[in-house]
């Protein structure tokens, strides 16, 4: 029986035109370190007015059991229930230029069909260009420039950024075929990868955000201000150096990735880490064990 993937979402009528605007994708529930994908949305959303023009039907889309949305519980009744929503929101940038954010938590079923319904919408609306955006751990220290890796559709939209220099088999995301499917059907789009220090990927790392929202800005051209997730890095990295500074074992694990980060950059050529040394670096287990007491004092507001 075939389905129709204007079945899976519910469009505003209302939308003025938006030929040649950029879709940003993120979703809830795939690998994002230091929140880095999650912190550029709130960012963007929190800054700009923004509507929503799509509604995807996440009844159909969404595993209940395996992320069971909260629902509240006060004395003897039920309060509130926080209704899982994936949609897309229409924002303009300082500039007064419209582009799109997709966001909502990843779908678990029907992933042909929801990338039908994207590329549905894409067509309507005319958008030229998509780009994700998430954050992945590393074994780099934070005291040095992170990384972004980047992968696309077409080699000229990557520029600049680093690249896997060999091939890897990976579970896929709605996201990765996403950008597969676009390329079969000759579409742009882009994704970066926010290197993110093994041992702030549990916590809310700003910093990483600031890289992706610069990397978005140069491909999409888009007028995305920052200061204020500036400000929270430097908070942050406050914050980290205080906690580092306070423990001998994790300074000293800190400086041994200082000194491997440097000696394979310099080595390379290259201003940051890429991942052909990367096995030669400490494993997330490895940094897990004298890590586990920093990251226990960590707080998502941190």
């Amino acid at each position: 029986m075939a389905r129709d993937p204007e079945d899976l979402v519910e469009v505003d009528s209302d939308t003025p035109d938006l030929d040649g605007s950029v879709l940003l994708v993120n979703f809830d529930g795939f690998v994002d370190a230091g929140s880095a994908g999650k912190l550029v949305v709130e960012h963007l959303l929190e800054r700009f007015e923004n509507r929503v023009v799509a509604t995807f039907d996440v009844d159909r889309l969404i595993d209940y059991r395996s992320r069971r949305p909260i629902m509240t519980y006060s004395t003897d009744r039920w309060e509130s229930y926080q209704t899982p929503t994936l949609d897309v929101r229409l924002l303009h940038d300082t500039a007064g230029t419209p582009f799109l954010i997709l966001n909502g938590p990843e779908p678990d079923h029907e992933w042909e069909l929801f990338i039908a319904a994207v590329k549905a919408l894409m067509d309507r609306w005319g958008v030229r260009l998509v780009a994700s955006f998430h954050g992945i751990p590393m074994g780099a220290p934070h005291t040095r420039a992170l990384g972004v890796t980047a992968h696309a559709t077409r080699p000229e939209l990557v520029g600049d950024h680093q690249q896997m220099p060999n091939t890897l088999q990976v579970p896929a995301s709605i996201t990765a075929l996403l950008e597969f499917r676009l390329g079969e059907a000759d579409r742009d789009a882009v994704g970066y990868a926010a290197h993110v220090p093994h041992y702030l990927a549990q916590t809310a790392y700003p910093t990483a955000a600031v890289t992706l929202l610069d990397a978005i800005v140069k491909a999409t051209g888009l007028d995305l201000p920052d200061d204020s997730l500036r400000e929270a890095a430097r908070r942050a990295a406050v914050e980290i150096d205080r906690q580092v500074s306070e423990s001998a074992e994790v300074a000293d694990v800190v400086h041994a990735l200082e000194r491997q980060y440097d000696t394979f950059a310099e080595a390379a050529g290259k201003p940051s880490l890429l991942s052909d040394v990367l096995e030669q670096m400490p494993t997330a287990d490895e940094l897990g064990d004298q890590f586990e007491q920093f990251l226990a004092e960590q707080r998502p507001n941190d």
